[in-house]
């Protein structure tokens, strides 16, 4: 199993992580000691422990935040979809009801015609 060293508060720390994964890790170690050089930024020394724990807190925020918004856009998802089923399902109800209304003049021009066939057959020839 690869290991890589990250940095996070100026302490480096080796991890083990899956085949493939090292860049992932590596960035992701880069944006929580982005976070915590933030906090740090803003609190002040406040000691590594709590410092970490305050960085944990902080991205765990951000990700229940991100998991309410994707909640939300798949809430959209699946109401713009029950609308895009009903308005298909309207769309097949008016392609019957054309179908039908054509059928029905179709039938009335045939009709008229075959009236039209006879009546021109019954004048007499002059």
């Amino acid at each position: 199993m690869p290991e890589v060293n990250v940095e996070i508060n100026g302490r480096k720390y080796r991890m083990a992580c899956e085949e493939g994964q090292q860049q992932h890790l590596l960035g992701l170690a880069d944006r929580f000691n982005a976070q915590v050089e933030g906090l740090k930024g803003s609190v002040g020394e406040i000691g590594d422990g709590r410092l970490t724990v305050m960085a944990g807190i902080a991205v765990l925020d951000e990700l229940a935040e991100a998991e309410r918004r994707i909640a939300a856009l798949e809430g959209h998802v699946a109401e713009l979809t029950r609308a895009g089923e009903a308005l298909s399902a309207e769309i097949e109800r008016i392609e019957g009801r054309f179908a039908a209304t054509l059928d029905e003049a179709a039938a009335r021009i045939e009709t008229a015609a075959s009236g039209i066939d006879e009546s021109a057959a019954q004048i007499p020839q002059g």
